[in-house]
């Protein structure tokens, strides 16, 4: 029945479909580049700080473990949020609250008033990626989700790769304060454009039935769950998917905090760099990393394309995926700093071709109305997980050194694969709308 309606859009219409999709996915992207950019000011800009107001690693763990302490709650309620009022109020509301966030965390001068507000930045930014997910759930056909799921989230790549060579600049020019309030401003910049890009699939003014064909032929999941209510959590509670999804990302994404908010002071600390050689060398693990997230999200469509079934094809990206992630627990052995840059680049992208499969599975497995709240859950579970990590490399750090830490990064990914393996299964099409 899904190829006669494909073939139905190839041959029974002369018009191509539409791009309104393309569209909304770059928006989505530029959405997190401004996210990246409000989060990674602080931890650009924390050797200058750190040097004014004398913080100990210590100090800077509790303000990053602040930030991330609230960011997963808010993956958890921005998720069932966004699915009771739709993602174009939901991001809107979001972006307005980050941007004006990392504003004001300009006026900080204690370690409690930066804390404070990297747990208020981390309210609104929580919001992002269960909304991106829920959007590409909406508008795109499985064969184009991985390479959608890329897209938005290959702008958590730029936008540090653009805060690391910004940030550093303006601080220097017109004063670490100024840096976060034009980190800040973008956001609400997004947010003008957002509003006139987004609406839903079936309210577009732009979209064309060629373009609303091929995206309902290429959707497997049902668009709306059976249950409702408290029986809709009691189902996810005891779906082994869910679970996969949790752990795998819970037992992952500590890899990533640690290189983002760690970096650099890593490279100030153990490197010598100054802010100016953060500048100039700090972005390059994110280019690798937005490299990561096309690649994961290419090689998966290329395998569904020949054959491979969906659920397969994200499965074996994220055991490949894990190969070149080890190479950071050798990173913070080698004498060459420039070394221990490009162990940490093939880290970092392989840990952004896993990080697609694992925002991309919710859409494969579950009903677009709880697609939010499934990443929302994962989110939760990696980010109290993520947040205790960050907190024990600062106490690690000024203990013993940053060697443990590289360790554990690298060994962790490796747990959460095999959660993946061991629980998550493909659901047969009849039974999607079962899901939750």
């Amino acid at each position: 029945m899904q190829k006669v309606s494909e073939g139905a859009v190839s041959s029974g219409n002369k018009k191509r479909p539409g791009r309104v999709r393309w569209w909304i996915v770059w928006t989505l992207f530029f959405s997190t580049v401004t996210n990246y950019i409000s989060r990674q000011s602080f931890s650009v800009l924390s050797p200058l700080i750190t040097s004014q107001y004398h913080l100990t690693h210590a100090d800077l763990g509790r303000i990053l473990g602040a930030f991330q302490l609230s960011y997963a709650v808010t993956w958890l309620l921005g998720g069932i949020f966004l699915d009771a009022v739709g993602t174009r109020i939901g991001l809107a509301v979001a972006a307005l609250w980050w941007s004006v966030m990392n504003i004001l965390t300009g006026f900080a001068h204690t370690v409690f008033g930066f804390a404070f507000f990297r747990f208020m930045l981390g309210i609104g930014e929580g919001f992002n990626w269960p909304g991106a997910s829920k959007a590409v759930a909406e508008w795109f056909p499985r064969e184009e989700r991985s390479l959608a799921v890329a897209i938005f989230d290959s702008g958590s790549s730029v936008g540090g790769a653009l805060a690391a060579l910004t940030i550093p600049w303006i601080a220097l020019a017109v004063g670490w304060r100024w840096a976060f309030v034009a980190a800040g401003a973008l956001g609400l910049v997004w947010l003008v454009v957002w509003l006139r890009v987004y609406r839903p699939l079936a309210q577009h003014p732009h979209v064309t039935p060629e373009e609303v064909a091929l995206i309902h032929a290429g959707q497997d999941a049902a668009a709306a769950s059976q249950e409702r209510g408290v029986r809709r959590w009691l189902v996810l509670a005891k779906d082994r998917n869910v679970w996969g999804i949790v752990l795998g990302r819970a037992l992952t994404d500590p890899i990533w905090w640690f290189y983002v908010f760690w970096l650099p002071q890593y490279l100030s600390d153990a490197r010598g760099f100054s802010l100016k050689q953060i500048a100039l060398f700090a972005w390059i693990p994110f280019v690798a990393a937005d490299i990561g997230n096309f690649t994961g999200g290419w090689v998966s469509g290329y395998c569904i394309r020949h054959g491979m079934s969906v659920i397969k094809a994200r499965i074996w990206v994220c055991v490949l995926s894990c190969i070149p992630i080890l190479a950071g627990i050798p990173a913070a052995r080698v004498h060459s700093p420039y070394w221990a840059l490009g162990l940490i680049c093939l880290a970092l992208w392989g840990f952004a071709s896993w990080s697609t499969m694992g925002l991309t599975l919710p859409s494969d497995l579950f009903p677009q109305d709880v697609v939010a709240t499934v990443t929302g859950l994962s989110g939760l579970a990696a980010g109290l997980l993520s947040a205790a990590f960050t907190v024990l490399v600062g106490i690690l750090v000024d203990r013993f050194s940053y060697g443990p830490a590289f360790l554990a990064a690298g060994l962790l990914p490796l747990l959460g694969t095999l959660s993946v393996l061991a629980l998550i299964r493909p659901r047969p099409v009849k039974d999607a709308s079962l899901a939750a």
